[in-house]
């Protein structure tokens, strides 16, 4: 049985509109770029792509940070085939074909303006979330001079010897795939954090506080598996892009991730298994001791986290009002499929 996986490979950070595509793309043969004015049209072709080849191949699944209605593109790797939407093709892309989707032009002029406010608010929300990003920093310090880097260490090489001690090296290099589990989005912060960790048999929830090492632990994992030569995905946080949120190995059956708010899980299965680096590696009564430090700091940077989605919300009305600007049909769809079909795929 054919089966679907979802995750993103742009979202919107700290650091702005971040793209992951290239990790997952680069081996191969062929990808068709999408191009069209509206994120609704190419949607639509990607998921009549799905249908298509979802019923016999499985199916990488790219999430939109513009929102739930949204898809960034599709990757058939039984096929070594990709359609992704032009908005995350990079110049480095190799074996790219584009096509142009000739169908819905926009029937109000006033969409320019639209586009404007949409690109102003969202330029908005990444530095409001740049902003939060900086106080978060203060909220580290605060755990970083209470850390015992040394116990750190320690659990880090005891977790990397639980995975890898029975494991013979792969004689193979091992790809290292970038990815997103969730972003911030006109609908708000959204993961697909159940459905990657749903079939593996073991998952390590990470618990702790910012600045206690959490994706540091995950880097040095992800490292010592490719290492090994097993296929690595890592997923970045959509907060600061610099730091891991995931590692997840499916040839080990097993993934280790950042379980603390926004994304914060516990364990509900045989399997599953808390490692919490506060408890383990910072002074005990840390937390008391800088009590109104911590408030403090966390209802600033979480206040700058908020305006940001209320600019990505507002932003989406306005993608709403461009969007609707385009009017097409299934047949129109249809026609696109038969020339992907007859002029396209190789």
């Amino acid at each position: 049985m054919s089966k679907k996986l979802y995750y993103y490979v742009s979202g919107n950070t700290a650091a702005g509109t971040k793209n992951y595509l290239l990790s997952n793309i680069e081996h191969l043969k062929q990808v068709i770029i999408l191009k069209h004015e509206s994120n609704t049209v190419k949607t639509a072709v990607l998921w009549k792509l799905i249908d298509t080849y979802g019923t016999e191949n499985n199916l990488e699944i790219l999430k939109s940070p513009l929102g739930a209605r949204y898809l960034d593109g599709i990757i058939i790797r039984g096929k070594s085939i990709a359609f992704i939407i032009e908005e995350v093709a990079t110049p480095e892309l190799e074996n790219s074909v584009t096509i142009e989707l000739h169908v819905a032009t926009p029937t109000n002029t006033s969409i320019d303006q639209a586009k404007e406010k949409f690109y102003t608010l969202t330029n908005a929300a990444h530095n409001h979330f740049k902003t939060g990003l900086n106080i978060h920093d203060d909220l580290e310090e605060i755990y970083i001079k209470e850390m015992n880097f040394k116990r750190a260490d320690q659990l880090a090489e005891e977790l990397i010897d639980t995975l890898l001690q029975d494991r013979p090296t792969q004689n193979r290099q091992a790809n290292m795939f970038h990815r997103m589990f969730g972003t911030n989005t006109a609908d708000g912060v959204v993961n697909e954090v159940p459905h990657l960790t749903s079939e593996l048999k073991k998952v390590y929830y990470i618990k702790g506080r910012a600045g206690t090492g959490k994706s540091t632990l995950m880097k040095k994992i992800a490292k010592a598996c490719q290492q090994k030569g097993f296929d690595v995905e890592v997923y970045h946080c959509s907060f600061d892009p610099n730091s891991l949120d995931m590692v997840l190995v499916r040839e080990l059956e097993f993934c280790i991730f950042d379980s603390t708010d926004p994304h914060e899980f516990f364990p509900s299965r045989e399997g599953e298994t808390i490692l919490d680096l506060y408890e383990e590696t910072v002074t005990p009564g840390t937390d008391e001791k800088y009590a109104a430090q911590i408030q403090e700091v966390n209802q600033l940077y979480k206040s700058y986290m908020k305006k940001g989605i209320e600019d990505l919300k507002e932003a989406g009305k306005y993608l709403e009002e461009i969007e609707n600007q385009f009017t097409f049909t299934n047949t129109d769809i249809i026609q696109i499929m038969d020339r992907i079909h007859g002029e396209i795929i190789k």
